[in-house]
């Protein structure tokens, strides 16, 4: 492991390449599972399906991995700034392939103009991992940002239900309050804890000033979507949360 970390330490680059070359694997094989037939009523749908799909799955490795890499090593909570193993460093590699990949599904697809929003938040993050990832530094500080992957589970598997048109089901009763709690838990918490930190050391901390305005800009995303979200699952009226649960055909992939 360590000989393997070496390497994707002398050639970064080299190596968000290669995660993000698996990641686009990973979205082949997604192709050939079984999709549901509204899915496949048209392109979009079927695209958003996949993609979201890739999603899920970078969604459940890394959101365990930085919850898993939090509770072995504490110190990474203390250490933003130069604390990192082997494992988190690995784990820094994958998700930044990742992104880049799931940028370049976005925009080579065409879908760029409806996926602005995940554009947005993508620079700035991979900005930021590739910042970690050059100079080693921060690497614990992304394991933490990773933690909101745990509500991103969730919070793609809302837009999956949507997509097919089970917000009636029971399967998204329990997901919208599942996905509340660990939006709150893990995304926001994540989010203002590393601005917190930030902001206290900021008068030592490399380039403090470019990580903080990165997260400023994430931070008030990720409060409008929480707002959004809260409006859209618990306080919109029933006629007007039945014309947006997602069999309604949109150019736009994030919907209330």
């Amino acid at each position: 492991m360590e000989a393997l970390v070496a390497a994707l330490k002398r050639h970064p680059g080299a190596s968000v390449a290669l995660f993000a070359v698996l990641f686009r694997v990973v979205h082949g094989l997604v192709r050939k599972l079984p999709t549901p037939a509204v899915v496949l009523r048209d392109e979009l749908r079927a695209w958003k399906w996949r993609n979201l799909s890739v999603s899920v799955v970078h969604s459940l490795v890394t959101g365990t991995w930085a919850v898993s890499s939090v509770l072995i090593w504490p110190e990474t909570l203390r250490d933003l700034h130069s604390h990192h193993t082997p494992l988190s460093y690995l784990l820094l590699c994958i998700s930044t392939g990742y992104f880049v990949q799931d940028a370049a599904d976005i925009i080579l697809t065409g879908h760029g103009k409806g996926s602005w929003e995940f554009l947005v938040h993508h620079v700035p993050v991979i900005l930021c991992f590739a910042y970690a990832l050059h100079t080693q530094l921060y690497v614990a500080a992304t394991v933490v940002a990773l933690l909101v992957e745990v509500n991103s589970v969730t919070l793609h598997l809302r837009l999956m239900l949507k997509l097919v048109g089970a917000t009636s089901s029971a399967a998204y009763r329990v997901n919208k309050v599942v996905n509340v709690g660990t939006f709150v838990a893990f995304r926001l918490g994540s989010q203002f804890y590393l601005t917190w930190y930030i902001g206290s050391n900021y008068s030592w901390l490399d380039n403090a000033f470019l990580l903080l305005a990165s997260l400023m800009v994430i931070n008030v995303m990720m409060l409008v979507y929480f707002y959004r979200l809260v409006r859209s699952d618990f306080f919109r009226h029933r006629g007007d949360h039945a014309g947006r649960n997602g069999t309604r055909d949109s150019k736009k992939f994030i919907t209330d």
